[in-house]
């Protein structure tokens, strides 16, 4: 890379644009933040899989909603993807509990059914639908620069959509930390857990809840391959060198700001989407960190043997 590309990806975002990047990174960051904390509990409770399955079943709901109003007002959206989501949970629980099938192949039945019926319905009604399903899919953080900003008491404050992600990364913190023993107890050992007396089913419940409601904050700004990635990538990488809970927790946060940072340079200098040059980046500092730990773990057996 020469002075001059290192100049226009690196410096110029920050010296002639630096609101502007702010909101970009920013946004980048408490999605992730708020889907990497939600994350690391799924991780623990090996179901990943739940954050795909809800971002893509959000679809017929958004139809659904659109349908019945004929709005696509924030508030009329929320409503249709927050039912879709509930919908979503309630046919795995079903499904598991009154069948043999397991919770990864219930979660793959439901997820490709709610997404089929969403495309269904978007191709049956595409001349009263204005919705770009693949603009859902793969979302786009540059809108977020053409939305107004939020005006209260004389103060214009940044777009309403990263004000709700504050919000919502906020929830989910104040969540995990608030039922951590809870969470964690039921991660490893649901039984247990139950035994002890511990709200197992609550505790289940509204994780789903908050889940739910956080996909939905970031499926709005960012589409679903950011959301999904950012549920995954985060806690994972962080799972890869910390054993204690409370540092997962916080490696997940510093790793996602790498990874919003370095994803919104690497768009600028490609020229691509920037929630998934985000997503690319999770999964090259995800094996990077990795590979990183190889060395460490080959350089240490190697001492251990001379010794």
């Amino acid at each position: 890379m020469n002075s001059e590309v290192f100049i226009e990806v690196f410096r110029d975002p920050w010296l002639l644009e630096w609101r502007s990047s702010l909101l970009l990174v920013s946004m980048g960051w408490l999605v992730a933040i708020a889907c990497g904390w939600l994350g690391v509990m799924l991780l623990l409770r090996r179901i990943a899989m739940m954050g795909d399955t809800l971002s893509h079943s959000l679809l017929p709901g958004l139809v659904i909603a659109f349908l019945i109003t004929g709005s696509r007002a924030t508030w009329v959206m929320w409503i249709g993807a927050l039912v879709a989501a509930g919908v979503t949970i309630v046919l795995i629980e079903l499904i598991q509990r009154y069948s043999r099938i397991k919770a990864d192949a219930a979660m793959g039945v439901v997820f490709s059914f709610m997404f089929a019926l969403g495309v269904i319905l978007i191709t049956l009604f595409s001349r009263q639908i204005d919705l770009d399903a693949d603009c859902v899919l793969y979302g786009e953080l540059l809108y977020l620069m053409v939305e107004p900003g939020v005006h209260w008491m004389g103060v214009t404050l940044p777009p309403a959509a990263w004000l709700r992600m504050v919000v919502i990364a906020a929830l989910v913190i104040v969540f995990i930390l608030s039922l951590y023993k809870e969470l964690l107890a039921s991660a490893f050992d649901n039984d247990w857990a139950g035994s002890a007396g511990l709200p197992n089913r609550f505790t289940h419940h509204t994780l789903m809840a908050i889940l739910s409601l956080t996909i939905v904050s970031a499926f709005e700004a960012v589409g679903a391959i950011l959301v999904v990635a950012m549920l995954v990538f985060p806690g994972a990488t962080a799972l890869l060198h910390c054993r204690r809970l409370p540092l997962v927790l916080a490696a997940t946060s510093f790793h996602s700001l790498v990874i919003s940072l370095a994803g919104f340079h690497l768009s600028i200098w490609l020229n691509v989407s920037m929630a998934a040059a985000m997503a690319t980046v999770a999964m090259l500092w995800m094996i990077s960190i990795w590979s990183g730990q190889k060395i460490k773990s080959k350089k240490k057996d190697n001492l251990t043997c001379a010794t």
